[in-house]
Parts: structure tokens; sequence; C-alpha cells
């Protein structure tokens, strides 16, 4: 819990609760505390955890009878009986909450319980009229804590003051800025260094709605953010201000985090245009970062690969020297009274010959799987431009995301097939995940005929080899790395438009897009074979026709797309 949730909980809570009579208190477990209130409408259920791993103060319902006869319980029974709960206080940045307790509403406070839930210093305290510490969930040992030891019989001191400095509503923008960029970090890091009461929950929250773009905003540095980007967190900033200060929470779902209490809307006639505008710009920059780093990974893949490629050449070669070999030996062996020394070097020529010999069939195996690893890596690269959205909408820049994430799932399985990840954690962990499920465009000809395009290698390979029927016909650029394209041709008879408008998109959906004509291969979906050992998406076909693609047109079909073919059934 966040001081944003705490006294969204709180705000909850005071209605319900104050003023209402203390009844019960159990433990059911080490660091969970729950107590009974009776109300005005009935009897109420508090649940405080100073758990590390999860402090918590939020109601229940009623829970089972256990606990009763714990230290602690019995000491919150004997010193909170007869008294009514009267005050719930939270004061500043801190996630401290005082439950104060008197003989009768309006009276002194003579008892308080602390809770204070700040991770692994969160604990729990029962306090007297004189704030001496009566009971507490756990002691505090002088060599734990060198700043706050405390015990039963200690007068109770506050936990140290934070080190930022507290938001405050009535800051001026080029303050708070200047605040933010005093030192070049990240703007997440800045954030939670500046000031207190910010979350890394809330840090999302502020810098947009949607978790990509705000994990991306927050890992840029402070000094490169742009003038919309500012604006827009200042809106946020002071929305969440004045939530807090007009204690206005609600539950909403979803966003940068699984929920959030502040919010609903953006205030002023402005916050909604801004806040789209700023979800754009955030979500082209996440794109952006993701589409970089995955070229940068295929770029190295593809460089490692050049390279063992080379070596292995160089290999080849040598091997192909062995008839050389044998006839020095021949030419050893063949002398007219030849010397022991002779005849074993004209032995190991021999042997080395054979070795030479046979590793050659290995080698030329391990050539046809380096040529593969970089066609498959050409083609990721191809898919990688083929994914840059032609439009900045937030829809299409979101669509993109969706297509990029996919292409990464792709390229994480090919580079473990190209052997550069060993560690075994990894490899069973990818295995067990969920694959993305496969969703090609499809398109509709003139003639009405559906036209599935591939948008990555494993789409290429639905569309191609699972899905195909007899009578569909399969179109690649001829040569050059881009999409499978499959006219369902096994539907409806198919024109010379209809095969056109399959070519178009092939050539489209291929790097060879920047030309005026690209040739396209065109071949029976009976004839088309899986390459043994090779990854998804991998063909070879016998035949086919060479027909011209125009690129141009393929885009201007592309206005009558259907969207995303639906996933296979499982």
């Amino acid at each position: 819990m966040d001081v944003t949730t705490l006294r969204a909980v709180l705000a909850e809570l005071r209605p319900q609760l104050l003023p209402s009579r203390f009844e019960k208190a159990q433990q059911p477990s080490a660091h969970n505390l729950q107590l009974g209130f009776r109300a005005l409408d009935g009897r109420h259920w508090l649940e405080l955890s100073w758990w590390a791993d999860a402090p918590r103060l939020l109601p229940i319902d009623p829970p089972a009878r256990r606990g009763e006869g714990s230290t602690l319980a019995q000491q919150l029974q004997h010193g909170l009986g007869g008294l009514a709960l009267v005050a719930i206080d939270q004061h500043g940045w801190e996630r401290v909450v005082e439950l104060g307790f008197a003989p009768r509403p309006g009276e002194a406070i003579c008892r308080t319980l602390v809770v204070e839930l700040m991770g692994r210093h969160s604990n729990l305290f029962l306090l007297d009229g004189q704030r001496r510490v009566v009971a507490l969930g756990r002691q505090v040992k002088p060599n734990e804590s060198r700043l706050r030891p405390i015990a039963s019989g200690d007068t109770y001191s506050p936990p140290p003051p934070l080190q930022a400095d507290p938001p405050d509503a009535g800051e001026a923008l080029w303050h708070w800025r200047r605040r933010l960029q005093l030192l070049p970090l990240p703007l997440g890091r800045a954030l939670l260094q500046s000031y207190q009461g910010i979350s890394p929950a809330l840090a999302l929250q502020l810098a947009g709605d949607h978790p990509d773009t705000s994990t991306a905003l927050l890992k840029l540095p402070v000094e490169q953010l742009s003038e919309l980007q500012w604006s827009a967190l200042w809106v946020a900033w002071q929305q969440w201000l004045g939530d807090l200060a007009a204690d206005r929470f609600g539950f909403v779902t979803g966003g940068a985090t699984a929920y959030r209490c502040w919010g609903a809307e953006l205030a002023g006639p402005v916050g909604r245009p801004l806040a789209q505008l700023y979800d754009r710009q955030l979500t082209a920059q996440a794109f952006q970062l993701r589409h970089d780093q995955l070229q940068r990974r295929l770029f190295t893949a593809r460089d490692r690969q050049s390279a063992q490629r080379a070596e292995q050449q160089a290999l080849l070669e040598q091997a192909a020297g062995c008839d050389q070999l044998r006839r020095q030996a021949d030419a050893l062996l063949c002398l007219a009274d030849p010397s022991r020394e002779q005849v074993a070097v004209a032995q190991a020529l021999y042997k080395k010959a054979r070795r030479l010999q046979r590793s050659s069939a290995v080698i030329t195996t391990l050539l046809e799987r380096h040529d593969l690893q970089l066609e498959r890596i050409e083609a990721s690269l191809a898919f990688l431009e083929l994914h840059r959205p032609e439009e900045t909408t937030p829809h299409a820049l979101r669509g993109a995301l969706e297509d990029l994430a996919a292409l990464e799932d792709d390229v994480e399985e090919l580079l473990s097939v190209g052997g550069r990840e060993r560690d075994k954690g990894r490899s069973k962990a990818r295995a067990r995940r969920q694959p993305l499920p496969c969703q090609p465009l499809e398109f509709l000809t003139a003639g009405g005929l559906r036209v599935q395009v591939g948008r990555n290698h494993r789409q290429n390979e639905w569309i191609s080899l699972r899905q195909a029927r007899r009578g569909d016909l399969w179109f690649h650029a001829q040569e050059c790395p881009g999409s499978h394209v499959m006219l369902k041709s096994s539907e409806a008879p198919a024109t010379d438009a209809d095969l056109q408008a399959a070519a178009d998109l092939a050539a489209r959906f291929s790097r060879a897009r920047g030309n005026a004509r690209v040739p396209v291969v065109m071949v029976p979906s009976d004839q088309l074979q899986r390459i043994a050992g090779a990854g998804p998406g991998t063909v070879r076909h016998r035949g086919g026709e060479v027909v011209w693609g125009d690129p141009g047109r393929g885009a201007t079909l592309c206005s009558r797309s259907l969207g995303s073919a639906p996933a296979p059934a499982p």
C-alpha cells in the first residue's frame, strides 16, 4: 500500500468506523491482527498486517475465530476493552496510521494503536496516554536498528523523516520541473528521489495510461523529455494532488497499473486532448525503443552467424585439399626405396586426408544451417521494417506494438535454435510460455476471395502449412525476404485479377516494396514442403510460376483489410 492507496482506504473507513466501540482482537498469524468494532450499522472488522512483503490495513469480512489466546491479542483485548475508536489519522507522506481510542466520543484519547506500513520496517504499537509502548508487533533491537530501537516500556518515537521534499500543489511549474531536472536521472528515479509519497506504481500512473508507454517514459532521462510530455505530466501531477487534498478517491481498474484510486478523468477542458496527444507520443516512443532493441539483437545475431559461416567455409576449403595430400603421399610411397621416415610421413598425410574428407560432410551441413539462420534473420529484419506503422493514431501504434511482441517471441525462438542461449532454466521457461495466438492479416480481392498475409515466421507457417487447403495458391517475393501470402482459391475459382491482387500484396509485404515492380513466385499449396530441422515458416517448393507484383497497388488493396484472422481453435 502506497500513501495514495492508504489514504483512499482511510477515507472509506472513517464514515463507517467513527465512532465505534472496540469489541474483539485476534491474531491468526505472526504478522496479522484482526480487530472487531461495533458501529451503529453493525459490526465491522479490520485486518492490520505488518508482514514485510505485504503490509496493509483494510476492512475484511467477519473472520473465523482463531488466535484469541495470543499474547498480543490478549494485551489489546485488555488495553482497549470498553473504549471507543474516535480518530483515524495519517499525517504527511509517511505510511503511518494512528487509531485513537477514548472512553467516549468527545473525550481525550487514552490509547493509541499505531500501524507502520513501511515494507521491512513495518510494525504495530499499542501506546498508553503518555505514548509509551504497552504492546508491539515485534521488538526492534539495537543491532537491528541503530537509529530507532524500540521495546515495551519505551517512549514511542516516530520513524526518521523522509529525505525527499513533500509535494505541494502550490508549487510553480518551472520550480517543479527544475527540481526534477536537478540531476541527469531517468524520470522514474527523479520522481522517487525528489518527492515524498511517490511509489513505483504511482509513477507509472502519472506517466500515462498504458504500461509500455509509461515504462518507456520513466526510463527516459529528464533532459530528453519534450514540452508536451512535461505538460501532460504536470496535468496528471496536479490532478493527483487535488484528489488527495479533497479525498476524491475511486477505484479504477486497468491503465498503467492493475488499478488506481485517483484521477477518474483529467480536470479542465484541455485535459483529455492533451492526454491523448501524450499517450500517442509515448506509445510511439515505446514502439521505437522496442523496435531498436530488437533490431540490434538481430544485427548482432547476423554478424555472429556470418562470422561462424566464414570459419566453416575456410575449413571446407582446407578439406578440399585432401586430394592434394593423397597425391603427396602417393609420390612418397612410389619412390624406388622409400625410407622409414618417408613412409611415416605418407601415412600421416593419408590420415589427414581421410579426416578432412570426413569433416567436409559435417561442414557442409553446418554451412546449410548457417545459411538457413541467416535467411531467417534477414526475414525477421524485413518483418521489423514491415511492422512500422504508417499512421500515428493510438490504435495503429498499439497494433504495431502487438505485432512487435509476436515478432519478439519468434526472435527468441530463432536465437535459441541458433545455439546462442544455453541456459537450461531459460529454455524450459520459454517452452512453458504460452505462445501468442496466430492472427495474420486478411484482405479481400475485388472478386471477394480472401488473402492471408503472415506478419512473422509463426504466422507464415500457420497460413502456408497448417491452414492451407488443396487449391490454395502461395505467393512470395522471389529471392527476397518477406511475408507468405496465401490466396484462398480453394473457396472459389480465382480470376486473373485475384492472382494479380495476391502478387501485389506479396510485393507490398516484402523488403522490395520500394521497387516499382517485384518478381513474385506463385506455387500451389500442395507443392510446399517444410524443411526438416529448420525453424517455423521455412519452406521449399517444387516448380512454380513467376508473376510481377506492384507494391503500390498492394498498398491500395490494404484499405480492404478484414483485420486479423481469428486464432486457431485449441
